[in-house]
């Protein structure tokens, strides 16, 4: 049924994008600023993030076209790069950010937090290829658009709640949600290649 593929979606997306993960850049990028100014930067970044991710929702079949790639083998390649977003999640890597010092929220809000942190490459990758059944179906397009609002809409409140929800599950706690999802992620993402390796070779489905 389609709310069993679009809660599909919502599930990968969720996973992919992992509001909780963003939480320790958020803190160190926004540290110094007032509620007013935090608030701000954490809009900036998530429709920073909606933008590109929709962009390449609907634009990422043309540039795989004009690049002579097919559907089946993106799909390969993105599993194996999810996985190894996965392992990075799942081995707790991260990579450092410096702190903010500079008086533009714009700028900060598109880099770090809303690319690579939040629209990272693995949500890029998703979220092709969860457009890809849609791609000539308007309504399910549209749908799939409200999914990805409705995660960025949950990564906004995190962001908002950033302070309290650190305080309550601390480092250890953000770290043993990012590697959970890091092992749902990564059975994704397995699924995802061998799928399009039973299709390619005609292979009853797992």
């Amino acid at each position: 049924m389609w709310w069993e593929r679009h809660f599909s979606e919502f599930v990968t997306l969720f996973l992919v994008i992992n509001p909780f993960g963003v939480l320790p850049a958020f803190l160190v990028v926004a540290n110094g600023l007032d509620a007013r100014a935090q608030r701000r930067l954490a809009a900036y970044a998530v429709l920073i993030a909606f933008a590109v991710l929709v962009f390449f929702m609907i634009a990422g079949d043309f540039l795989l076209q004009q690049m002579g790639i097919s559907t089946r083998a993106f799909q390969i390649s993105g599993g194996i790069v999810l996985f190894l977003v996965a392992l990075e999640m799942i081995r707790g890597e991260a990579h450092a950010t410096a702190p903010y010092t500079a008086n533009s929220h714009l700028a900060v809000a598109v880099y770090p937090l809303a690319i690579p942190k939040i629209a990272a490459p693995g949500a890029i990758l998703a979220t092709i290829l969860l457009a890809e059944d849609d791609r000539l179906n308007l309504i399910g397009t549209i749908a799939t658009i409200g999914v990805l609002a409705l995660v960025l809409a949950i990564q906004f409140a995190v962001l908002l709640a950033s302070g309290p929800i650190l305080r309550v599950i601390g480092t250890t706690g953000a770290s043993v949600i990012g590697r959970i999802m890091g092992m749902l992620l990564a059975a994704f993402a397995v699924s995802m290649v061998l799928g399009a390796v039973a299709a390619w070779l005609n292979l009853p489905a797992l």
